[in-house]
């Protein structure tokens, strides 16, 4: 069964457990989710009420839009919750491998270099993706429906989160690269993308604080 089909305390009860995956990356996938999540119901609050119908018909139609992009984000993260703990279990199958012979030992370095690619992969697609979510949240934020605001401010917590939480998958993967160059280049992105969110989620939390001690 995935994990995307279990019940939230079955998901915790996986995650409470002596098996190592699911773990933070799957954990962070479904955070960012959730996030997001937030942001669509907020959205969804907004477009219902009569002030979102005298709003400016550009305005309107930027907000549906945001709230298609909004919703194919998350569907990406959501199979990422899964792909997250398949590539996981790829690599420690990688290293079960036998590794009497030259060959074997060949095989087996090659395999678990190839699924730490993928390791590195999911959490990547994750992190990117929270970026992109960022890109939406002002708008939402200047327009959705002030009696939600905490809602939107728990939302940009929770991106912000799953984000650096896949960040973080990122790096301890990449330290398993052989590739010196390709390690440097990933650190280097991550820590980039990091830095953009955290500036997103200042500002953004900023307006969020001052919306709330507005009301």
């Amino acid at each position: 069964m995935k994990l995307i089909d279990l019940t939230i305390q079955d998901f915790v009860k996986e995650v409470d457990s002596p098996s190592p995956a699911p773990g933070g990356g799957s954990v962070s996938a479904l955070i960012s989710t959730l996030g997001t999540a937030l942001i669509k119901m907020v959205g969804h609050l907004t477009i219902s009420k009569k002030k979102f119908l005298k709003l400016d018909e550009a305005i309107q139609k930027q907000i549906h839009q945001t709230m298609a992009e909004l919703d194919y984000f998350k569907k990406e993260l959501v199979s990422l919750i899964d792909q997250d703990t398949i590539a996981f279990n790829q690599i420690m199958k990688a290293y079960q491998l036998p590794k009497e012979t030259d060959e074997q030992l060949l095989f087996r370095q090659i395999q678990i270099q190839l699924a730490t690619q993928e390791a590195i992969s999911v959490p990547m697609k994750v992190l990117k993706v929270s970026r992109a979510i960022f890109y939406h949240l002002s708008l939402m934020l200047t327009y959705g429906t002030k009696q939600a605001v905490s809602d939107i401010g728990v939302g940009i917590l929770s991106i912000a989160t799953g984000a650096e939480g896949a960040g973080l998958n990122v790096l301890i993967n990449a330290c398993s690269l052989e590739d010196e160059a390709q390690k440097k280049a990933t650190i280097k992105e991550v820590k980039k993308i990091l830095q953009e969110i955290t500036d997103y989620k200042t500002s953004l939390m900023r307006m969020v604080y001052h919306i709330i001690e507005k009301e």
